[in-house]
């Protein structure tokens, strides 16, 4: 009967990994995100699918764990000064949402004709927005980093909190029997205490114990007991929040606050990732899991009808303040297309007001289909939005213009190599102009004390308003090719005065320039990778000049094969020089991409 039991759960593990494996490559190939598959998944093996697993809650338990390493993992990345420059997106806006939309939804309840308390819990439950969601999406697109996802972010801490003072709320609305208030109070007040109390003691083993504590581990120098003080790190500060009565989330978090000072913050990182992606998706799964679609088929009218409601509404409301709070009008939309749906902390409160008898049966079930379905909907609807809103254009704030400039070299492009490669030249006092049509990149260049201009190399008119036909030289150090090679066409036309330097992309690049008459060019990785080749033969014992000899005569043996090619194009059985021997280039794992 064991090994019953036991081959019964190894068969879950394998159809979880094996749904997920399936739906996840191919909702992300096309287009959908990974979000959805996932959910798509949890519901095709759930059991209102094909019933291969029968029993989401209590992998829904589980899966929780991924919300809260996933929350870790952002709280290793804020300090507390960074943390603390948030607090008025926390507080101030965090706070400003939370009452807006909590009002608006609540009136959404009563104009379906709830209770007051039904409805207050419903709209808070829907307030309370899917981190798990969020975080995945912004993510994907990388806008963790950015100042509208840390906005977003800071919101959603504000409203892990706000599942503790919501839980106490639904506790004051439950139905007291006449003899018990007094012991409901105390009941409330050693609540408060304990809660107040797990912060203490979280806090103070942050500070006090944990970098101690990973000190010492490091110094035994057992990886494997690295990666399981991480994992106590993140599940114990869970534990503690859970026995005071607070968000596991949020204690995940605060422990990474708490340590992202810490010597050791890239290691926990690395260590906690492979299990937070893994749960995460877990998490989803189960949540797909959990749609009842039994549920929604009986009561299809309702669930569909506040499904919509609640997420225009909340939409409507995030926009609004946003858009009070003064962000564009692009920030604000993707904003609200992000945040319009319900969240986990949504089914917590939902058991809590059920427990309490402030809802029924029936409205907790179709609350719970409400919230699963307008998660489940998000990344189709962000899809739809990335695809239909028109892309932000780029802000000329602050941005000059190139017009009328005079100057004896003329920099096109300020790169990681035209940065480099001007440095001469500002060394030597000439006047330069460097032009470039990255904005984000003028600005960065400008805190460094460089002026660079606004301009597009490829027009004619931009290179005359640059001052090209004034120059002596003109530096081509685009990392595009294709722009380098018709900038060197156009410059040796109009500007045959001006000696061309051209930055080029590889042996091909060379031969395009070769033909424009370009008086010197340089393939980007070949000098770099010709000094790390001395210094190789330096390391291996060579002699100075020997070493000398050798790169002398690969330099040699590639300027006749770049003859050869120009004269009569690629030809077979060209050979690559390897010190003192010849192999042919078709055994070389780069015979097909010359450098």
């Amino acid at each position: 009967m064991a090994v019953e039991g036991s081959a019964g759960d190894l068969l879950k593990v394998v159809t979880l990994l094996g749904a997920a494996v399936v739906a996840v490559p191919l909702f992300k190939r096309i287009g959908l995100g990974s979000v959805l598959g996932y959910l798509a998944a949890g519901l095709a093996i759930g059991p209102f699918g094909m019933g291969l697993i029968s029993d989401p809650a209590t992998i829904l338990h589980t899966a929780e764990l991924g919300v809260v390493m996933y929350l870790f993992v952002i709280g290793l990345e804020m300090q507390p000064s960074h943390l603390w420059s948030l607090r008025r997106a926390i507080f101030g806006l965090g706070s400003l949402q939370v009452v807006v939309c909590g009002l608006l939804l609540t009136g959404v309840g009563l104009a379906f004709g709830f209770s007051l308390p039904v409805s207050f819990v419903s709209a808070m439950g829907f307030v309370l927005t899917s981190t798990a969601v969020v975080m995945q999406l912004l993510g994907e697109r990388g806008d963790m980093a950015q100042p509208r996802g840390q906005k977003i972010v800071a919101i959603l801490l504000f409203e892990d909190l706000l599942i503790v003072p919501l839980l106490a709320v639904v506790a004051f609305m439950a139905p007291a029997d006449v003899g018990s208030t007094v012991a409901a109070t105390s009941s409330r007040w050693s609540s408060i205490g304990l809660a107040l109390g797990s912060l203490v003691a979280l806090v103070a083993a942050g500070v006090w114990l944990l970098n101690p504590l990973f000190r010492i581990l490091a110094n035994a120098k057992a990886r494997e007991v690295m990666t399981a003080a991480a994992l106590l790190v993140v599940l114990g500060a869970a534990l503690l929040m859970q026995v005071g009565g607070l968000s596991m989330a949020m204690g995940a978090f605060l422990a990474g606050v708490l340590l992202s000072e810490s010597t050791f913050r890239h290691q926990l990182e690395a260590d906690i990732e492979p299990f937070r992606g893994l749960l995460l998706g877990l998490f989803f799964l189960s949540v797909g899991m959990s749609l009842d679609l039994a549920a929604v088929a009986r009561n299809w009218p309702i669930i569909v009808a506040g499904v919509v409601a609640m997420m225009i509404v909340k939409a409507l409301c995030i926009y609004g303040v946003a858009r009070f709070a003064k962000s564009s009008h692009a920030d604000a939309l993707d904003r609200a297309v992000l945040m319009a749906q319900g969240g986990e902390f949504a089914f917590v409160l939902f058991s809590a007001a059920l427990g309490a008898k402030v809802i029924d049966p029936v409205v907790n079930a179709n609350m719970t289909a409400i919230v699963v379905l307008s998660m489940a909907l998000t990344p189709l609807v962000v899809l739809v939005h990335r695809r239909l809103a028109a892309k932000p254009g780029v802000s000329m704030e602050g941005i000059e213009a190139v017009n009328g400039q005079a100057a004896s070299v003329l920099v096109i492009g300020f790169g990681r190599f035209g940065q480099i490669a001007s440095q001469g030249v500002i060394a030597r006092g000439a006047s330069i102009t460097i032009i470039d049509n990255n904005v984000q990149m003028i600005r960065d260049a400008e805190t460094y004390g460089f002026k660079v201009y606004y301009g597009d190399g490829c027009r004619a008119d931009v290179l005359h308003a640059a001052g090209a036909h004034s120059a002596s030289a003109i530096l081509v150090c685009l990392d595009n090719k294709e722009a380098a090679t018709r900038i060197a066409e156009l410059a040796k036309a109009e500007f045959p005065h001006a000696q061309l330097l051209v930055r080029a992309f590889d042996r091909q690049h060379v031969l395009e320039l070769r033909k424009a008459d370009v008086r010197y060019l340089v393939r980007e990785t070949f000098e770099s990778a010709m000094s790390m080749g001395r210094e190789a033969l330096l390391t291996l014992g060579a002699a100075e000049e020997e070493a000398d000899e050798v790169m002398e005569h690969l330099r040699r043996r590639d300027a006749e094969r770049m003859d050869l090619e120009a004269a009569g194009g690629p030809f077979a059985g060209r050979a690559l020089v390897l010190g003192n021997q010849v192999k042919p280039a078709e055994d070389s794992a780069d015979a097909h991409s010359p450098a």
